[in-house]
């Protein structure tokens, strides 16, 4: 039972953070808080996934959340966007994926064509697009935001369209699964659904953040085991020259993880900018360690090759238990980053063992 390594240590975690926190935890209005805080780092890990299944990694991650963040502000505040209802929030959403857009090709194209390793290439954007965005932003907050906007990050639907929407998911996953004959996931897909429902109709319904997330962790789950898309990926993690000799076009799948991780990060840049009601070029600090961290910790290899969406997602909500647990305890967090240093790299080197092991 190795392959479920990953799901054992993420019960356990919650079990522990449940009875340290008196049952605090399993408050519906808490996990409603925590979908919602774990939303920006699922919709980095869900790209992330992409780009390390290709045998890369992207360390300019957070610093485009902060900067797509801060061109939202500024055409939010500065530019009168903010007043312009459903219209300027359409349009200052697009600019801000539109940033990272152009992140995302940077990174791209640089790798492919220069042959430098990703690591260095986004790491000369971590710096530059931070810099961006604390000269656009002159070092400080740009607030508020307008409601029509701010409705992105902050907003709910109600009880009933959670509840049929819920419903769907589950219905089209225990289906899928039953005639997969994976009874497993047949147990999973009705408990993690039924979690879902007690948070949401427990409190005001389904945080926008959290139904982008799902939206789009189903979408990816989709592309990458149904689609030759998906398949290609894989191949360039696995062996980018035999997956090129065999027809595979390894530049454009390197380019199309690349853009596609700077889309989601402007998208998080603008869900964050709207759930704070501003724009701060220190937003995203970090970020990207995170969205690797739910990654590698979900079962996905550094190396690429081997990995899904599922682990990644479930890597995500791991990483924002713990973080929720230990703010519900008044834990300091300097001593919260000790902490979860320290069970992301056991969890990680236990997930190691257990693949080294089947070998």
């Amino acid at each position: 039972m190795r392959k479920y390594v990953s799901l054992l240590i993420f019960i356990g975690t919650v079990i522990v953070v449940g009875i340290a926190t008196n049952g605090g935890f399993f408050s519906p209005r808490n996990l409603s808080n925590l979908s919602r805080q774990v939303s920006i780092n699922g919709i980095l890990s869900v790209g992330m996934t992409f780009v390390i299944l290709t045998g890369g990694i992207d360390l300019s991650v957070g610093s485009i959340v902060a900067l797509a963040g801060v061109v939202a502000g500024i055409l939010q505040v500065n530019m009168g966007y903010g007043d312009r209802g459903l219209t300027g929030a359409a349009i200052t959403i697009a600019a801000a994926v539109g940033v990272g857009l152009v992140a995302g090709l940077f990174n791209g194209l640089f790798i492919v064509r220069t042959k430098v390793v990703p690591f260095i290439i986004t790491l000369g954007l971590m710096v530059i697009a931070r810099g961006v965005a604390l000269i656009l932003a002159k070092g400080s907050m740009i607030s508020p935001t307008g409601d029509a906007f701010s409705f992105l990050g902050t907003g709910f639907i109600g009880h009933t369209p959670t509840t049929i929407i819920l419903a769907l998911i589950m219905i089209v996953g225990i289906v899928w699964s039953l005639a997969s004959k994976n009874y497993l996931s047949v147990v999973l897909t009705a408990v993690t659904g039924g979690s879902f429902l007690y948070a949401f109709l427990g409190y005001t319904g389904a945080p926008i953040p959290v139904l982008i997330f799902g939206g789009l962790a189903l979408f990816a789950h989709f592309m990458l085991q149904n689609t030759v898309y998906g398949r290609y990926v894989i191949a360039t993690g696995s062996n980018a020259e035999a997956a090129f000799l065999s027809g595979v076009p390894v530049e454009r799948i390197t380019l199309g993880v690349y853009v596609l991780m700077g889309v989601l990060a402007g998208l998080s840049g603008a869900v964050l900018t709207a759930r704070l009601g501003g724009a701060s070029p220190n937003a995203g600090d970090l970020f990207e360690l995170d969205a690797i961290a739910a990654v590698v910790i979900g079962g996905t290899r550094l190396t690429g090759g081997v990995g899904s969406i599922g682990g990644s997602v479930l890597g995500a909500f791991l990483i924002g238990v713990l973080n929720n647990g230990m703010s519900l305890l008044n834990i300091e967090e300097f001593y919260q980053k000790v902490i979860k240093g320290i069970i992301i790299i056991v969890a990680v080197w236990i997930d190691v063992k257990g693949r080294s092991g089947r070998k």
